[in-house]
């Protein structure tokens, strides 16, 4: 071959390799984190997210941010999923374990201009990760599960700074209420407390509902709309005539043959009421459809049905009010039958009818109604109730809790510093470093809160100290104190997020070559400068952090 060049890649493809590599994907994580941090705490700021077609969203909720903003560099897309484990994972701590993801790689960054070798930097993160998670755990307190005064804590501080805060202690009484409802031998199913939503009024006007609402109208107006001491039968089939599987056709000759067919069609849904009917059903929910002719003799035996509802709807009726669904009409009997105090047709707010099936005894499923003055707070207040219900069904499950408000970082941090003398080697460097960067925590709820976050540091840090391990921040009074009463945690928020986000340090930190099949998508805008990322990162990977254009689409609410 002689001295010629022995290519590998296409002509389209771009390689950044060694120290720029590294240094392109810290840039890229740090950019996330930094996009999200502002958000963190109890005076954490909102953004405003418009997309292309205009639609607005206001939040400071960490995972919804990180969605919105279509990001596309994939070191970048690394660290979105921190977020997104944690959401699934515990529903809350979203922008901890990101914030603290960017902090772990600029720390990294430091070490490396070093010669700090990346897998050292690893090791180290990953003996400090798993230090950290026995330290928390030791921090841990036990909780019952009819500590409702706990569990109303842990939701209220899951609401803190999300648009809840003027009915904080209502929806936090809801979300322990709705989770204590639900929850069984089998666990906690969440997906069982459906959070329904209406523009107009307040959002302490929320309220619970044992039961299940149905976004349906009775079928016939002729039909009750009020039921009481409800019989309640649901059907996975339609209540009309069957058709044949086979094509056929049907060729009359008078008209008496075509009133016989029709007549005989009008008996076989009478027959198909009237079983219904000697069932004892007061009202029918079906999965399919309900012919008219069904339905004017529904009406005539006064049961309230509906038609079309959702499989979901359904399942969770079926829980509620104890009724099995029925798939052959012909087999329905009295066993089938659920009970529900009250059935009755009302508005949910401005919009149309709904069906709510109310005053179930025991219910297995339940109803959270959310009012606000304006779809962006009702938006909002959604949010935030659905990070309550996830840190509430979390404490439940694990039965642990932490202080908040910044103090198990405090006594990790110390704590890590200690470890981080034991341990010999360069690995030494990577613990500090570790322990460095988990007091962003208390440092960016400090700066969010207005206050010095170095006077905050060094006052929390003298506590703990002192022995003081539930000393937190208090955004409120600006004040170092005891925060056991005022923010309280799950063990997993705190364990998740420092899992997830030594994870993805771990692995960028480790990516000493990136090969791009093609140039890397610039986002938003010819212009790589105003992509929102630091467009000039190394090694000629398309501007580098021109992914992340969905950032500079928000303008200046970044």
């Amino acid at each position: 071959m002689g001295n010629q060049p022995l290519i590998v890649l296409s002509e389209d493809s771009q390689r950044t390799s060694g120290k720029d590599a590294q240094s392109m994907n810290i840039t890229a994580g740090k950019a996330v984190a930094e996009s999200v941090r502002t958000t963190l705490g109890p005076k954490g700021m909102d953004k405003m997210l418009v997309d292309n077609s205009g639609s607005v969203v206001v939040t400071n909720d960490g995972v919804t941010i990180l969605d919105e903003m279509d990001i596309e560099h994939p070191a970048a897309n690394m660290v979105v999923e921190v977020a997104q484990t944690q959401e699934d994972e515990v529903g809350d701590g979203t922008t901890t374990a990101v914030v603290i993801a960017g902090e772990l790689l600029s720390k990294a960054e430091e070490l490396l201009d070093q010669d700090i070798h990346a897998t050292i930097l690893a090791q180290g993160y990953r003996q400090a990760a798993e230090k950290a998670t026995e330290v928390v755990e030791d921090l841990a307190v036990d909780v019952d599960a009819d500590d409702t005064e706990t569990l109303e804590s842990v939701a209220a501080t899951a609401m803190t700074g999300k648009g809840a805060e003027s009915a904080r202690d209502t929806l936090a009484a809801l979300v322990v209420e709705a989770v204590q409802s639900v929850a069984d031998e089998d666990g906690i199913d969440t997906e069982n407390i459906k959070v329904e939503t209406a523009v107009g009024g307040s959002i302490d006007q929320s309220q619970l509902v044992d039961g299940v609402i149905i976004d349906k109208e009775r079928v016939h107006d002729n039909m009750p709309p009020l039921k009481e001491d409800a019989n309640i039968a649901l059907l996975d089939t339609a209540i009309e005539v069957p058709e044949t599987e086979l094509d056929t056709e049907v060729n009359v000759s008078d008209p008496e043959q075509l009133q016989e067919f029709l007549d005989q069609e009008e008996q076989q849904l009478k027959e198909m009421v009237d079983k219904i009917a000697d069932s004892g059903a007061d009202v029918v929910v079906a999965q399919k459809g309900i012919d008219d002719m069904a339905q004017h003799y529904l009406a005539q035996e006064d049961i309230l049905a509906v038609r079309r509802a959702k499989k979901s709807t359904v399942g969770a009726l079926s829980r509620a009010t104890g009724a099995r669904v029925v798939s052959n009409i012909d087999d329905i009997s009295e066993d089938d039958l659920g009970f529900a105090g009250s059935v009755a047709e009302q508005a949910l707010g401005d919009d149309d009818q709904n069906i709510y099936v109310e005053d179930v005894e025991d219910a297995k499923a339940v109803t959270l109604i959310l009012r606000g003055s304006t779809e962006h707070v009702v938006d909002e207040v959604e949010r935030a109730i659905e990070d309550a219900l996830g840190v509430v069904a979390a404490t439940l499950e694990d039965g642990k809790v932490l202080t908040g408000a910044g103090a198990p970082e405090a006594a990790l941090s110390l704590e890590l510093r200690d470890f981080a003398d034991s341990v010999g080697g360069r690995e030494q460097l990577a613990i500090e470093a570790f322990a460095d960067a988990i007091d962003v925590v208390p440092r960016t709820l400090a700066e969010n809160a207005g206050l010095d976050p170095i006077d905050s540091l060094v006052e929390l840090r003298s506590e703990h100290d002192a022995g003081n391990s539930t000393y937190g921040l208090n955004a409120e009074t600006g004040e170092v104190s005891d925060m056991t009463d005022v923010a309280v945690e799950p063990l997993r928020v705190k364990t998740q997020a420092i899992e997830s986000a030594t994870e993805a340090a771990v692995m960028l930190l480790r990516i000493d070559d990136v090969i791009a099949a093609g140039e890397l998508k610039g986002g938003s805008g010819d212009d790589d400068d105003e992509a929102g990322g630091p467009g000039g990162a190394p090694g000629g990977m398309g501007g580098g952090m021109g992914g992340m254009g969905g950032m500079g689409g928000m303008g200046g609410a970044m």
